[in-house]
């Protein structure tokens, strides 16, 4: 293994997920390593923050990415990497998923030929309408390590042609972040009190995806449904900005009378709210990895799923509509017994070691790269 001296990888990203997913790498590679932020998420609700709550030290930060369409965010991002890559070249480039922060600093790693590891490889929903679908396909060809977090992934990559000795099972960074970042008891139950909810007996949601928020009338109806829940079990909802706008300029503000509608919280906060929710209702990615850790039942409102690991015991597929009241019901009517028996059930996204695995990759990765002497585009010209 390489000295941390001689490595000093870049991790890209540009959203709140990411940050929290690779917290626990970052902190791992030490201070050798760069954070460079994009601004994908450039509401400081979403990012700053956590920050400071994840114990990660202050980033580069890109300009001109934030609040732009996707092929603006991804140029943009693209040439303000590449002009830091060629003044400072990175030993490594670390991408997390799927995001178009990832895909930039994949494609910049790829131009000044760094060696790219992909944390989170393989994830795959076989749904072409999804734009994350093509960027994570796009970095898994790109990459020179793909961590995959199941052997599910590995088996998606292998089928794709992808050379087996390029593919790592880590398992998933989540299933430490989980356990790092959820508060302890005492902190829970104070949290749920000033809430004025008791355990187990309330749902969580969260709508965020733009599947889900910019279509008026599928919005309107997922939050009908919600709405309906209420007169059986209070609706806690954390609302995204995205959303946020999206009610106010279709006019569903009333929709949301009967639902606790809260600020988007911190990571721990999010944590201890799922921790004890009796079903949770989301469109997230991470979410659906998350409730493996914590134990709980999830109805996810999306046409298609990359995580279908989730699905076997812990999650339901359903798409927008009266879907979402029966699979919160049938979870609801499993009681404690259901609970309990998710509890007991390990994740099958790792055992929290995933964060370690891949900084050894990452260092094994840095140790073997010698960077050009000659710039690509000098090279070329020459």
């Amino acid at each position: 293994m390489t000295s941390s001296a001689d490595c000093h990888p870049a991790i890209v990203l540009g959203t709140r997920p990411e940050l929290v997913k690779l917290a626990g790498l970052v902190r791992l590679l030490g201070p050798t390593a760069r954070l460079v932020h994009t601004g994908q998420h450039y509401d400081d609700d979403l990012s700053g923050d956590f920050l400071d709550e994840l114990g990660l030290p202050e980033p580069e930060y890109l300009t001109g990415v934030g609040g732009q369409p996707r092929a603006v965010q991804v140029a943009a991002a693209l040439a303000a990497l590449d002009e830091r890559f060629a003044a400072d070249p990175p030993s490594a480039v670390v991408v997390q998923g799927d995001t178009n922060a990832a895909l930039s600093g994949a494609l910049a790693a790829n131009a000044r030929s760094i060696p790219l590891i992909h944390v989170e490889a393989g994830l795959r929903s076989h749904d072409r309408a999804m734009p994350e679908e093509h960027n994570r396909v796009l970095i898994d060809q790109l990459a020179d390590v793909l961590c995959a977090a199941t052997p599910q992934n590995r088996d998606l990559l292998l089928a794709e042609g992808v050379a087996e000795e390029r593919i790592e099972v880590t398992g998933n960074t989540v299933v430490e972040a989980v356990s790092a970042h959820l508060p302890a008891r005492q902190e829970r139950t104070d949290l749920l009190d000033g809430l004025g909810l008791a355990p187990d007996s309330y749902v969580l949601a969260t709508v965020h995806r733009p599947e889900n928020t910019d279509d008026p009338t599928v919005l309107a109806r997922i939050l009908a449904e919600l709405a309906g829940i209420t007169r059986t079990h209070p609706i806690v909802l954390p609302l995204h900005p995205r959303t946020r706008a999206s009610i106010e300029t279709a006019g569903l503000r009333p929709l949301l009378d009967e639902v606790t509608v809260i600020a988007p919280t911190g990571y721990a906060t999010f944590l201890a709210l799922a921790r004890h929710a009796a079903v949770i209702v989301s469109d997230s990615g991470g979410i659906q990895e998350e409730t493996t850790v914590l134990g709980r039942p999830l109805v996810v409102i999306r046409q298609s799923t990359e995580r279908p690991e989730a699905l076997i015991d812990f999650a339901d597929l359903v798409e927008p509509g009266p879907g979402i009241t029966s699979a919160v019901h049938r979870r609801l009517a499993e009681g404690p017994e259901g609970l309990r028996r998710l509890a007991a059930l390990p994740s099958p996204y790792g055992d929290g070691t995933a964060s370690r695995r891949i900084a050894d990759l990452v260092h094994q990765a840095a140790h073997h790269h010698k960077t050009p002497a000659v710039p690509t585009e000098v090279a070329t010209a020459a």
